[in-house]
């Protein structure tokens, strides 16, 4: 039996939908002019698969047509469900570990309120996880500790601020954090983990555009976490927004980059303290 007879169709993918070159060229323009971000050719089937929702979600069959719809309202909404599709998460509590005991040297001694901004929070495990390294470190302290947290993508920041992830991510972490830092689900949410409240008091979530003229944030800061959003933005973007960074820096403020970043040749903003570890540059 042929395999379109058969019901599950051939090996390879049916489009009901053409993207073509000048379309693809044209979300890479829109997307970098928009949030800075730069598509590589090889993010062709990725842009495809998820801008193809958004054309069915509004009846269209032509990219040309979403594209052109977007360009003549510069103010609609779906600015927003363009710019959050083309957005990457790829997140985890207590991604890259070495960072978060550094950040507990950093301000274990600190006197004051300690403010730490998460340049790109994602659906929220970052920031959970310097709240929670925070905690631990402080002590009574933490209370008066504030994490701001901000993102492009704002339904990341929408499953961020509700703080509930599945119990097999949760429990990658140590018992005694678990029970510390989560409350289990029961019932309707067995099978999930939700931060406690008093860890997510701690955190304010906000949208932000880092290529925006005007942040909502303010510093002075003592650290600034950008980890792993660098490398899609090219080095005239990257050298901008780091020299953006320094001045919301306290003097000795540190900067974590993402593993596979590095600023030392990008600006002269910061300079090398430890892996991927920046601090700022005296006088800067």
């Amino acid at each position: 039996m042929p395999a379109e007879e058969s019901g599950w169709g051939g090996s390879r993918l049916e489009r009901d939908l053409e993207l073509t070159d000048a379309d693809f060229s044209r979300i890479r323009q829109l997307i970098y002019q928009r949030a800075g971000i730069v598509l590589a050719e090889h993010k062709r089937e990725m842009v495809y698969s998820r801008l193809a929702k958004r054309m069915r979600h509004h009846g269209l069959t032509r990219f040309a047509d979403y594209l052109a719809r977007l360009e003549r309202q510069p103010e609609a909404r779906e600015w927003e469900a363009f710019t959050n599709a083309l957005t990457t998460n790829l997140t985890a509590f207590f991604r890259e570990a070495h960072h978060f005991p550094l950040l507990a040297d950093h301000v274990g001694s600190r006197q004051g309120k300690v403010r730490i901004w998460c340049a790109a929070s994602s659906t929220g495990e970052e920031p959970y996880s310097i709240a929670m390294t925070l905690m631990e470190t402080l002590g009574s302290r933490a209370t008066q500790a504030e994490v701001v947290a901000t993102d492009i993508d704002t339904e990341a920041l929408a499953r961020a601020r509700a703080g509930i992830y599945p119990l097999e991510q949760v429990c990658k972490l140590d018992e005694a954090r678990t029970k510390r830092f989560f409350q289990r689900g029961k019932g309707a949410h067995r099978g999930f983990a939700r931060i406690r409240p008093e860890v997510a008091a701690m955190i304010d979530f906000q949208p932000l555009n880092l290529l925006a003229p005007q942040w909502p944030v303010s510093g002075p800061f003592d650290a600034i976490f950008c980890r792993n959003t660098m490398i899609y933005f090219d080095k005239t973007t990257q050298k901008r927004i780091l020299e953006r960074f320094a001045p919301l820096l306290k003097p000795d403020g540190l900067l974590f980059a993402g593993h596979s970043e590095s600023f030392s040749y990008i600006t002269d903003a910061f300079r090398l303290r430890g892996q991927t570890v920046y601090v700022r540059t005296p006088g800067r």
